[in-house]
């Protein structure tokens, strides 16, 4: 039994079917997401993006389930998407915010969310100096990056990540390499990365090509 806990996945989802009109991206889609890294691959228009957001709850499927952590998304939405954190670059942080204080709040939503290792996260993004500033002040790549701090803080047991080395600098890549690295050892999270190449020397638990 133990062995059998140990190889259950931490989310999943059975007999997806999602479509925009006059096109169809999945049908009778299933997959299972261990612990560790998953990397999604897909050309541009595959749906990688909109798999996140259908992950998320944030886009309805229409057909299909999805649970999470043993939770399923239509019997429990609000618990469901309490342990689901998905990065979402294109939306608008709240501008007069500063990134503590936007990070702080995050805190009501997500019960797992780490507010003591956002020190840390901010300085190995090199986010040190921004902390205090309103978000409308940051780059495309600072506010990327706060939201990369969040991702690594929610203790979210599903963690999607759409893009995480886009507008970032060279220092920030290598960061967030070895933020990916140590996640993909974290038990009893899965973290789902969508992006157009994997990298080299991170240890994925499986690559899925849509």
């Amino acid at each position: 039994m133990a062995g059998f806990e140990a190889q259950r996945p931490v989310a999943r989802i059975d007999g997806l079917q999602f479509s925009y009109p006059h096109r169809r991206l999945f049908t009778d889609w299933s997959a299972r997401f261990p612990a560790g890294l998953s990397w999604v691959l897909g050309d541009e228009g595959s749906g990688k993006a909109t798999l996140l957001r259908l992950l998320a709850g944030d886009l309805p499927a229409e057909a299909g389930r999805l649970q999470v952590a043993g939770v399923y998304l239509d019997q429990d939405t609000a618990h469901y998407r309490a342990q689901v954190f998905r990065t979402d670059p294109q939306s608008e942080l709240p501008q007069d915010l500063t990134p503590l204080q936007w990070l702080a709040g995050l805190q009501a939503r997500y019960p797992g969310f780490d507010m003591a290792a956002v020190p840390a996260l901010l300085a190995q993004l090199h986010l040190e100096e921004h902390r205090n500033k309103p978000l409308f002040m940051l780059s495309t790549g600072s506010r990327r990056k706060v939201w990369l701090v969040a991702a690594f803080a929610s203790g979210a047991a599903l963690t999607l990540v759409d893009q995480p080395f886009a507008a970032l600098d060279k220092p920030s890549i290598v960061a967030t390499l070895a933020l990916l690295r140590a996640a993909s050892a974290m038990p009893g999270r899965a973290w789902v990365v969508v992006d157009y190449v994997p990298p080299h020397g991170l240890v994925l638990a499986q690559t899925l090509v849509l």
